[in-house]
């Protein structure tokens, strides 16, 4: 065991916490019992106004060691991801993933465009499987496998076309033969 002085450290943990909402829920959300009851079903609150909620027993009981709590002095919660913020990660950042494959292929002078439609199944793809951000790469790398591969042994100047439809599987990627301008 090694002696640390944490007086100076700052700790940021991050993460979702998965079944921390439970133990949240079952303190804040009241249910009422017995006749005359409202029987509404139960719907629970949103995520966000769960875990504005939480206190540091919630985490106690999620499993984390008192010392260690005590070491988090604020807690913060965060908004779920929407489409249209899916979308902005994917596109606009100057390392964003779109950018690094469009940035690769030029260099075998292929040009690579993805749709409106694409980038929209792409983010909606990130929220059917409930993996945010972090999912995005691995539905484009998905996506690009095949002809990353294919696209530099084809010859001539070109470009690669992503649709929507190809995002979800029902059409390959359109190659497309550009002239020359003489």
């Amino acid at each position: 065991m090694i002696r640390l002085d944490t007086t100076n450290i700052l700790f940021i943990c991050g993460g979702a916490f998965v079944g921390l909402e439970k133990h949240i829920e079952s303190r804040v959300v009241q249910h009422p019992l017995g006749f005359g009851a409202d029987a509404k079903e139960r719907t629970g609150k949103n995520l966000k106004e769960l875990y504005d909620a939480l206190h540091p027993d919630d985490l106690i009981h999620y499993g984390m060691i008192p010392e260690f709590i005590g070491r988090l002095p604020i807690t913060v919660s965060l908004e779920e991801l929407k489409r249209e913020d899916l979308k902005r990660i994917i596109t606009e950042p100057k390392n964003a993933i779109i950018k690094q494959y469009q940035a690769s292929l030029a260099m075998d002078e292929v040009k690579l465009i993805f749709t409106e439609e694409a980038i929209d199944a792409i983010a909606n793809t990130a929220i059917k499987q409930k993996t945010g951000a972090r999912g995005l790469r691995a539905i484009v790398e998905k996506l690009m496998t095949d002809i990353m591969f294919e696209i530099p042994s084809i010859k001539g100047d070109k470009q690669v076309v992503i649709t929507g439809e190809t995002v979800l599987k029902t059409k390959v990627p359109e190659i497309i033969f550009l002239q020359k301008s003489a």
